[in-house]
């Protein structure tokens, strides 16, 4: 009994370490595949940023907070940095709005109908961003498609102001981020077991009261991640409010675009860089605080 027990312990012992070793095999697997990405964004992208961001500390080769002070104290940069807020938040509550029935659908339909909504929802990245806007300007123009469509039906009776404004810049937004919105639902939307819904049926709930009690509360995560995203995305936009957005619509990325190439004031651009990079790395803690990410990469709604 004694030997046999031996044996056993033994041959458990090597299956342990046998099984440490593929373990530590595909780390160094996986670690070979990721270290020249790694290495791609550490000299492109972590150095220049990391190089860049304290000129934001320096005025007058003295150190010194004169730019954080200048972004947080005058008139026009607050009302910038107050008008970048509620577009990306606007962007964000839209794109929701449209996003979450188009993911339903998309998570609970099968056959041709998912294809034709992968089509619709793939399309937009195989344009370029430009080409869109421009697309647009020809739809909402004073003279555009939509005023002369309006007009010759007898909706209007002079063009309506549809760019160059407000509007304009949330028609562009919602829908460059609308693709974001509906992948980053859907992928926790795909994870929820229809088996939840059905078991809601047998104890006699209604479909609307399945769907607040149990779909809903699922696919938050979901909900949070697609949001997170938009509205970090959309708060440092810069093409489509400089093509379809007036003066009352400049965004904090078109003033550090300026300050770098018009008036060349670097430490101002980089303490408002710093500004944007505090704010997005806020988010994303608070997120992970709320709602763990691992949920949406592991695509689990629960």
């Amino acid at each position: 009994m004694t030997q046999g027990a031996n044996a056993v312990v033994t041959s458990q012992s090597s299956y342990a370490k046998h099984l440490a070793k593929l373990e530590r095999r595909e780390k160094l697997i996986y670690f070979a595949f990721v270290m020249p990405l790694l290495v791609y964004l550490a000299i492109f992208f972590i150095y220049p940023l990391f190089s860049f961001l304290p000129t934001s500390f320096y005025y007058e080769g003295a150190f010194s907070f004169d730019k954080y002070l200048r972004a947080f104290t005058r008139p026009v940069y607050l009302r910038i940095l107050r008008t970048s807020f509620i577009i990306a938040g606007s962007t964000t509550l839209i794109t929701l709005i449209l996003a979450y029935p188009v993911a339903y659908l998309f998570t609970n339909v099968s056959g041709k109908m998912k294809g034709v909504i992968t089509a619709f929802i793939i399309l937009p990245f195989w344009t370029s961003i430009i080409v869109r806007m421009y697309a647009w300007m020809s739809l909402l123009g004073h003279n555009g498609i939509f005023n002369r469509m309006f007009l010759e039906a007898g909706v209007i009776s002079e063009p309506i102001p549809m760019m160059f404004n407000r509007f304009g810049v949330l028609v562009g937004m919602v829908h460059f981020m609308l693709p974001y919105m509906v992948l980053s639902i859907y992928a926790v939307m795909s994870g929820i077991p229809p088996d939840y819904m059905r078991a809601g049926a047998n104890l006699g709930a209604a479909p609307l009261k399945r769907f607040i009690k149990i779909y809903l509360p699922l696919s938050m995560p979901g909900v949070g991640a697609g949001c997170l995203l938009v509205f970090i995305l959309a708060l440092a936009f810069y093409i489509t409010p400089a093509l379809l957005g007036g003066l009352k619509d400049t965004m904090i990325a078109q003033i550090i675009d300026q300050e770098m190439r018009e008036t060349f004031d670097w430490p101002f651009a980089a303490a408002l860089s710093t500004v944007l990079i505090i704010v997005t790395t806020t988010l994303y803690i608070i997120y992970q605080k709320v709602m763990s990410v691992e949920r949406i990469y592991e695509g689990k709604g629960q």
